[in-house]
């Protein structure tokens, strides 16, 4: 039986404010997953690294669910592509919180991105426990179709994700898609690929009245809001919303009276290079006036921006899943989203939102002006929009994900005496 697991997540804490810097919807995902273990009676030790001395060293998240904030490297500074130096100081403290407790502390390691998958493998051999691990992200995937004005991902992450894919006991992917690539990108086994879909947490998540929802964050009662949420960086293309959104009034110059473009997030990635790119962007293209920068927000008020809300847009460039799109639909609101990665089984298309097959303004113009041009339309988006997200739940992914722990577990037994 599982009673433990170890989770690790090197690169960006799950205490992080999800939609700046690299906290996004992994951070959501492994404390939402690790808050519905402990709720099942499983402990759950999140291992992170520390990136303030200000920083406690265990954080009790949840009845359950230690955060442990590693020292590993420099607290401020250090970049992404900088960590693969700190994996071997991050690792050793890693074995370390396992050798203070008595043998056979942990059952499982469930590793997230390939740098935390390289700490996980090492563990698995030192602990003689299965390694569980999710990609969230592959680069082989990413470089297939990148943005404009986006780096490649280097060939060491390359050589990392497919050594993780090796080692690990089982991988977890968020899709049917997902998996496929794992199996036919990496080379991964199929009988060690499960797949697990992330959830929403439906009690935050949920319809909150629009008009309500937009008095409360000071929008136009009649606006035709169109959000974009998450990091701003070129993979995740807000660029895209603003240009479609210029498509639309220059269509409609009448259509500037009603427009709002809410643009919910910081900058991230390589979008850190031009913080105040998409600001210029809106400046060129002549609708500043229509388009607001909100910084990022806890999920509650996020839930409020949701609501309010007429269409939320997912432009990305590749997506593991999306739960931007399920969070949105789970509150009552339609989704335009790129036809890529795990969107198109985080949106119905023609139930709960729209997909768009690229990038191309004017196709997402097309699309933005279906979702909202009638009342009809949008009520029946609407409604297959919480219908649709009523099939996501973390309490799913917890119980589906514990079984993949299991399964871990036996596989690597088979292999011990094989």
């Amino acid at each position: 039986m599982i009673h433990r697991v170890a989770m690790v997540s090197l690169h960006t804490s799950p205490l992080d404010q999800p939609g700046t810097g690299d906290a996004g919807g992994m951070n959501v995902y492994v404390l939402e997953l690790s808050r519905r273990l402990a709720t099942q009676g499983i402990a759950v030790d999140i291992f992170t690294r520390a990136t303030s001395s200000r920083l406690p060293q265990v954080v009790e998240a949840y009845d359950g669910v230690a955060v442990h904030h590693v020292h590993a490297g420099p607290f401020e500074g250090l970049a992404k592509g900088d960590l693969p130096g700190q994996l071997c100081t991050f690792a050793r403290e890693v074995l370390r919180a396992e050798a203070s407790n008595p043998p056979g502390y942990f059952d499982a390691v469930h590793s997230h991105y390939w740098l935390s998958g390289q700490v996980g493998a090492l563990s698995r051999d030192r602990w003689g426990v299965p390694l569980v691990h999710s990609m969230h992200t592959m680069a082989k995937v990413k470089n297939e179709a990148l943005a404009e004005g986006d780096s490649p991902e280097p060939e060491a992450r390359v050589i990392g994700e497919e050594q993780v894919v090796d080692a690990a006991d089982m991988l977890i992917a968020n899709t049917d898609l997902e998996a496929k690539q794992l199996i036919n990108m990496y080379d991964a086994e199929p009988g060690r690929v499960a797949v697990v879909h992330p959830g929403v947490d439906l009690r935050v998540f949920r319809p909150r009245g629009r008009a309500a929802a937009r008095a409360a964050l000071g929008l136009p009662a009649r606006a035709h809001v169109l959000l974009f949420a998450g990091r701003i960086q070129p993979l995740k293309a807000p660029d895209v919303l603003l240009r479609a959104a210029a498509v639309m009034l220059a269509r409609d110059p009448s259509l500037r009276r009603s427009l709002v473009v809410p643009i919910v997030g910081g900058p991230s990635g390589s979008g850190l290079e031009h913080p105040t790119g998409l600001a210029d962007l809106a400046h060129e293209l002549g609708i500043s006036d229509v388009v607001r920068f909100v910084p990022p927000v806890r999920q509650d008020e996020l839930a409020l921006w949701y609501s309010a809300a007429s269409v939320v847009a997912v432009p990305s460039y590749n997506e593991s899943f999306g739960l931007v799109a399920v969070e949105a639909q789970a509150c009552g609101t339609p989704v335009v989203a790129a036809a890529v990665g795990g969107l198109t089984t985080a949106v119905h298309h023609g139930r709960s939102g729209l997909l768009v097959d690229g990038h191309d303004p004017a196709q997402w113009a097309d699309a933005l002006t279906n979702a909202i041009s009638s009342h009809s339309r949008w009520s029946a988006l609407a409604d297959g929009a919480r219908e649709h997200a009523q099939d996501f739940s973390w309490d799913l992914t917890a119980r589906n994900t514990l079984e993949v722990y299991e399964e871990a577990k036996m596989l690597m037994r088979e292999e011990l005496t094989a």
